[in-house]
């Protein structure tokens, strides 16, 4: 693809963007980026052939590939071939967007004031946005103390994520005046899902009966209740809310894909996939009862209430890997379930620098893995599934399967044909579930945000975002709220 670039783009400092700049900021994520940007782009090349058009050629097809990568903030090449991408700055790098950093404190907030003269200001996709002249976020160590900020008129908006908060703290007499609006809207796009990755590299957890059973010790419905105040939706599939998710009996495209594979799949993988549901009263005794059965047929007996291996002694036993402050109030009722089956679950809590250092160094038993939506099935399922990629840190449980890898080398292949890609991600869908690789926990159905209520947006939602840069102060509500919050 050879791309134009607007001779009108400038950074803030009146510059031109140049060809060179794009193709410098792309080889130097190449270089100097995560990992994981270089096995996504392996293989593409980004090259300046004139002033104002640069080339790129893809390692792989894939039409999120290119979205993606269209998607890269541009950097000058004039500052940034003199830093490090880790580099600490002392003062805000440039940048060509529609704000600029005008304030800032380290661990408090950070200010962002609207470019006067932003050059693409005038261009169809901007008309409506960007209507603020100062944004500020502000950081808190601690979740009550943003809250409280927040009810107190020190911050304008919030996004709420524990289910708890929103069930029993969002009230008052802010809330029955209407100063602060409480809005719960329902996502109709692909949804993220939470989900325990298994490390399946680990012995104890090779075989697929022991990870059923681990599943049904899971009492979604009991936690949902009794924790969540049923804010959740349980998850069931990896491209949930999405035309992608194999929730019928497969068609005959489908079976035509899994029918030479059989073979090498569990013998229930043509039916639909259900997490195992509980009566949700606690004490889920039918579940156990058939995860005690797959303990047994696996080679894992009872002796001293205490699960082992029948062959060698040893006890079933594993580490529950979690990072320190999360909402983890489900792990306790989880561990006290696979206590009733004898199995032995640690709970290992550790800063985030050590979270994401065992997660890369795949150093867990067990951990949460949080499954980013997807629309389509594309060539990301690569970094997260295929073999070649086991070393990812997107590659959670450590599959090596070739049946997926068979898969995804055709979704690859028909990246343009929808048609062949419904019943492709419906097989995919279908042998990651049934393969047990993660235990699914649950997602949100709606997204839940708070705001006071002087601010208006446009009657139609952005599918894919919240929308805020589409949103703008308006005085006639503000002029109803007291004095000292508007």
């Amino acid at each position: 693809m050879e791309i134009a670039l607007n001779p009108r783009a400038r950074f803030h400092d009146g510059t031109p963007i140049t060809a060179r700049d794009v193709a410098f900021t792309f080889n130097k994520f190449m270089t100097e980026g995560v990992p994981q940007f270089r096995l996504f782009y392996k293989g593409t090349t980004v090259k300046a052939i004139a002033p104002l058009t640069v080339r790129i050629d893809l390692g792989q097809p894939g039409k999120e590939n290119m979205l993606s990568l269209l998607s890269l903030p541009v950097m000058p090449e004039a500052f940034w071939r003199q830093h490090k991408l880790s580099d600490p700055l002392s003062k805000p790098p440039l940048a060509s967007g529609p704000y600029r950093i005008s304030a800032r404190r380290m661990g408090q907030y950070i200010t962002y004031s609207r470019v006067a003269d932003y050059w693409a200001a005038d261009l169809p996709v901007n008309r409506g946005r960007w209507n603020f002249d100062t944004l500020r976020y502000d950081y808190y160590l601690d979740d009550n103390v943003a809250f409280e900020a927040f009810k107190a008129g020190a911050v304008d908006r919030r996004e709420e994520t524990v289910a708890k908060n929103w069930a029993t703290r969002y009230v008052g007499r802010n809330f029955s005046r209407g100063y602060i609006i409480k809005d719960e809207h329902t996502n109709t796009s692909a949804q993220d899902t939470q989900w325990l990755a298994f490390n399946i590299q680990r012995p104890i957890f090779a075989d697929r009966r022991v990870r059923q059973a681990i599943t049904l010790a899971f009492d979604f419905e009991w936690m949902n209740k009794a924790l969540f105040y049923s804010a959740y939706q349980r998850a069931n599939s990896y491209f949930q809310n999405t035309e992608y998710a194999a929730r019928s009996l497969p068609d005959a495209a489908e079976l035509a894909l899994l029918t030479p594979m059989k073979n090498e799949l569990p013998r229930s993988s043509s039916a639909v996939y259900q997490p195992p549901v509980s009566r949700g009263d606690g004490f889920d005794r039918a579940n156990l009862l058939k995860a005690d059965a797959l303990l047994n047929a696996a080679g894992w007996t009872v002796k001293n209430q205490r699960r082992v291996n029948a062959a060698t002694g040893k006890p079933l036993r594993f580490e529950l890997l979690l990072p320190a402050g999360g909402n983890d109030r489900w792990v306790l009722p989880f561990q006290h379930n696979l206590q009733r089956l004898g199995i032995v679950m640690d709970i290992r809590q550790v800063d985030n620098s050590q979270y994401s250092n065992r997660r890369r160094s795949r150093d867990y038993d067990m951990m949460p893995s949080l499954w980013r939506a997807m629309p389509w099935p594309g060539t990301d399922l690569q970094i997260s599934w295929a073999s070649d990629y086991i070393h990812s840190s997107y590659n959670a449980p450590g599959v090596q399967s070739p049946v997926v890898d068979k898969l995804i080398a055709q979704i690859l292949q028909w990246q343009g044909n929808k048609q062949k890609l419904i019943p492709l991600g419906r097989a995919l869908d279908r042998v990651l579930t049934w393969n047990n690789y993660m235990l699914p926990m649950w997602y949100m159905a709606q997204d839940r945000t708070a705001w006071w209520n002087k601010f208006s947006f446009p009657a139609t939602r952005p599918i894919y975002s919240s929308g805020l840069d589409t949103w703008w102060y308006d005085v006639n509500k503000a002029a109803t709220l007291p004095a000292d919050r508007r």
